[in-house]
């Protein structure tokens, strides 16, 4: 299992269309899901998790790639 995070436009009534996707390397799991206060992965296997302002800057750092902060970013569990 992994983690995506898929990013959409934040007025959705205009397009709402995905605009950004990408899919995590699995190294990450661990820092990532403690950054947001999840138990386990399979915690966050629930549904999707809207992600803050503070959590897009703070997991842009720990994956080295800068992402969009003019969308809302959403973040989930693949299999």
């Amino acid at each position: 299992m992994y983690l995506s995070i898929s990013g959409f436009l934040p007025d959705e009534e205009e397009d709402d269309s995905l605009q950004f996707d990408l899919d995590l390397d699995e190294s990450f799991n661990g820092q990532i899901v403690q950054l947001l206060g999840h138990g386990s992965l399979n915690a966050m296997a629930e549904g999707e998790w809207l992600l803050t302002n503070e959590q897009v800057t703070e997991i842009s750092k720990i994956i080295g790639v800068p992402l969009p902060t003019n969308l809302d970013l959403f973040i989930g569990v693949l299999a």
